[in-house]
């Protein structure tokens, strides 16, 4: 693996304080508060170490309820609601500074057959034909704020390629819909909790921005207030992270200072591999101005 795809790795592995109970690093990306896909992908880890192998993680849903700082370790805390005969719950709480950042419910479950219909994949040009963010980044270096200007433009352990390209800095209203392939940025082991736990992380890229574009507005504007409220990730079977995986996302509704958006994520042969939706905050601060 490259070094930054063994950092992200190491991010995910977390640290066991006593039963029930562990740590996690944090990693800085440049925004204004900790990433949440950072916090979901440690909060899958931690409820995934409380269940027995044969269990596999189908769904979490979750809340952010304050900020998190970048600078410091995630605590989180496990408590193993239920144990049935073919799922298990866990409630997970991330905290920071004694209080709780962010908490959610994950469902574990046997692999069982039966009944399957999905959704078909969109028919968009394929991600070798396509420039990475990164390298897109690299073209616009000196407009982007320069707290963030170096995680912009340094290699990712996960490559995303934009089928959509919004130009955040001269952001134009355009249909609520958005297309991404990304993958990890080098082979992985053959772990299928590892590749779940780094798709929960990859999870919340792109997905908020997507109900921003009908109105011409995006994260780089510094009147604009953005930060994810919820998150709901439904895992659909195995996948691989080191192979390209299709994100198609839309946003049906924004107001109230709010967007809603889903994603469905497919993997090349066309298989619907997991599902997402999230609420967050896009409330535009006059004061900001």
């Amino acid at each position: 693996m490259s070094q930054v795809l063994n950092e992200l790795v190491a991010l995910l592995t977390l640290e066991t304080i006593e039963e029930n109970l562990f740590r996690g690093v944090s990693q800085d990306l440049g925004f204004r508060q900790l990433f949440g896909g950072q916090v979901l992908g440690q909060c899958v880890s931690a409820a995934s170490q409380t269940v027995e192998a044969a269990r596999h993680v189908h769904s979490m849903h979750g809340y952010f309820l304050r900020p998190g700082d970048a600078a410091l370790p995630v605590v989180y805390q496990v408590d193993r609601v239920r144990d049935g005969g073919s799922f298990s719950t866990r409630r997970v709480t991330a905290i920071q500074k004694g209080k709780p950042i962010f908490t959610c419910s994950a469902s574990f479950q046997f692999d069982e057959k039966g009944n399957h219909h999905q959704n078909p994949m969109p028919q968009v040009p394929g991600p070798e034909e396509l420039k990475s963010e990164t390298e897109l980044s690299r073209m616009v270096a000196s407009m982007i704020p320069e707290r963030m200007r170096e995680r912009a433009t340094s290699d990712k352990p996960i490559e995303i390629r934009p089928v959509t390209r919004i130009n955040p800095f001269a952001p134009k209203p355009c249909e609520p819909v958005k297309h991404v392939w990304f993958r990890a940025a080098a082979p992985l082991p053959d772990e299928p909790q590892l590749h779940k736990l780094l798709l929960a992380y990859a999870s919340d890229f792109n997905l908020l921005t997507t109900s921003m574009q009908p109105h011409g507005v995006s994260v780089f504007q510094k009147f604009m207030q953005v930060a994810s409220l919820d998150h709901a990730l439904w895992f659909h079977g195995n996948l691989r992270m080191d192979d390209w995986l299709l994100y198609s996302m839309d946003s049906p509704w924004a107001g109230n200072a709010r967007g809603f958006s889903r994603g469905s994520i497919f993997n090349r042969q066309g298989q619907l591999v997991a599902s997402v939706a999230q609420e967050g905050l896009t409330r535009i601060r006059e004061d900001w101005k």
